[in-house]
């Protein structure tokens, strides 16, 4: 909890580092799954299931039950929804996108030796969205207990800052703009070197309200490779190559309460802009065994993505203390040459392991008459396993390591391992196919006392058509989640975050046709 309050308190030590915080580990990692229409019908699973395209992002090993070939396209649209509640007010805010799935195409061969033992080999190359940021949060409330500009204050105190002159210019993306506009001041009585600093802010009677909109994704790119032997054993590998692109636009307003025109103090806000970029490269690896022709076990791999990224970031603050100093307002800009910060390094994300059967109803080696099958995945994800570090051709300073440190220790405290479970099934009825699935996201944060909890569940369901070397899947993916927000963490006052109850929907397509 310290090393929390410690990381929000040192966010602006250096200029080029201002941006990554603990719940931006877990926005790159804490995803639902994504793939065709057909995978996503039955709630995302596809560890031990195979014959889908959707295998290279799941378990590669699936792509070994091809035996011909398939070019898929997968367009989507998503709704989003957020009801954030915060000091007992409640706001809605949404976003709506246009996305894809999985697309690509995939060929597979089989062999007979003269021993009729059968074998065979499969390629794909896919892309898929992974993770879609696209989001709307808003939430107001009137706050009683604290005010956004002791974060600053926390700031300067544990770095022990004394000198008026430092604090006007070395945290240029938070503190010294408060500084400079009057939302946080010096006291009476202090001197050159000596100076204590409050807020002007009327805290215990602030109106406060946030805004955030984010956009951006994953868009992973791989390349597959599979293999069988003799029908029984299924094994495969891919090799993804992510591109991540994340945009935030965030405004946080405090304003005073009371009626009264004289204190000092109208209203203060900071507007926030971050793109992070980058892209990574990961391995996924897996196998499926069939112990009878109606069962398949799968068990799948998937090894942490090395990222290199770069943030860009810029902030601006507007304070208006009425007749003390009036309105002024200042920009990081002024200390960085009107440009934004740009800081790179490193990001690993955590590992996954999945787990899988697959019960197949009327398994014959003439698929066309099979009548469906049932299908479960449980998946392990350790989310304190994210980390950050430095990249050896951006800022190496002794600085950056240490808040680096000090941020990967903070992931640790604040995030803990937890499992996921998919599960799904189809029936077939000729050329056509009716599924259903659903999906449980376990919580990923530990119990810290401020009431840090989340969780993801979907239902799912949808069409399939097959025919004549063509098909054509229809499905809807209904979310309903559980989050938290902060908008700032205090180390010495109590702090409260916004609740948010996210619904939201995803239309999915796939079309494809056998080559």
């Amino acid at each position: 909890m310290k090393k929390i309050f410690l990381l929000a308190a040192i966010c602006a030590c250096s200029q080029y580092i201002s941006a990554q915080e603990p719940a931006d580990a877990l926005r790159y990692s804490w995803t639902t799954s994504s793939g065709t229409a057909r995978q996503q019908a039955i709630g995302g699973a596809m560890t031990s299931l195979g014959g889908d395209i959707s295998a290279t992002f799941v378990n590669p090993a699936g792509l070994g039950f091809y035996k011909t070939g398939d070019f898929v396209l997968t367009p989507g649209y998503n709704l989003f929804n957020n009801d954030a509640t915060y000091y007992g007010r409640s706001e809605k805010d949404k976003r709506n996108s246009f996305s894809f799935g999985t697309s690509g195409f995939v060929m597979g061969t089989e062999t007979n030796d003269r021993r009729r033992n059968k074998s065979g080999v499969a390629m794909a190359i896919a892309i898929n969205r992974t993770a879609s940021f696209s989001n709307k949060i808003l939430y107001r409330g009137l706050n009683t207990q604290n005010s956004y500009s002791q974060k600053f204050l926390e700031e300067i105190n544990n770095n022990n800052d004394k000198d008026a002159n430092s604090v006007a210019s070395n945290y240029p993306f938070g503190t010294s703009l408060a500084f400079n506009t009057y939302w946080i001041d010096t006291i009476n009585g202090g001197s050159s070197g000596n100076f204590q600093f409050k807020s002007r802010a009327t805290i215990g009677n602030l109106l406060q309200e946030n805004s955030i909109t984010n956009s951006g994704g994953i868009t992973e790119l791989a390349l597959a490779f599979a293999g069988n032997s003799n029908d029984k054993f299924y094994f495969g590998g891919t090799i993804g190559i992510p591109f991540l692109n994340y945009n935030r636009e965030s405004s946080f307003t405090e304003a005073d309460a009371s009626t009264n025109t004289n204190n000092n103090f109208d209203y203060a806000s900071i507007s926030e802009n971050l793109n992070t970029s980058g892209i990574g490269i990961n391995l996924k690896m897996g196998i499926i065994y069939k112990p009878k022709e109606y069962i398949r076990l799968g068990l799948a791999i998937h090894t942490p993505t090395f990222y290199s990224l770069t943030d860009k970031y810029n902030a601006f603050v507007t304070t208006n203390t009425e007749s003390y100093k009036g309105l002024l307002n200042q920009s990081s800009g002024e200390f960085t040459n009107n440009e934004d910060a740009e800081f790179r390094y490193y990001h690993i994300t955590p590992y996954r392991i999945m787990a899988s059967a697959s019960y197949i109803l009327r398994e014959i080696e003439d698929v066309r008459k099979q009548k469906g099958f049932l299908t479960a995945d449980i998946e392990y994800v350790n989310y304190k396993a994210s980390s950050y570090t430095t990249d050896p051709d951006g800022d190496n300073s002794d600085e950056t390591k240490n808040y680096l440190k000090t941020l990967n220790g903070a992931i640790d405290d604040a995030y803990k391992g937890t499992f996921n479970i998919k599960a799904g099934g189809e029936l077939k009825f000729t050329t056509i196919m009716a599924r259903l699935g659903m999906a449980y996201y376990g919580n990923p944060y530990k119990n810290l006392g401020q009431g840090e909890k989340g969780s993801r569940f979907q239902l799912s369901g949808g069409l399939g058509y097959r025919n004549k070397g063509m098909f054509i899947d229809l499905t809807y993916v209904h979310t309903m989640g559980k989050d938290m927000h902060y908008a700032y963490r205090l180390q010495n006052s109590a702090y409260a975050g916004a609740s948010l109850k996210q619904t939201g929907g995803n239309i999915l397509a796939t079309i494809g046709f056998k080559i």
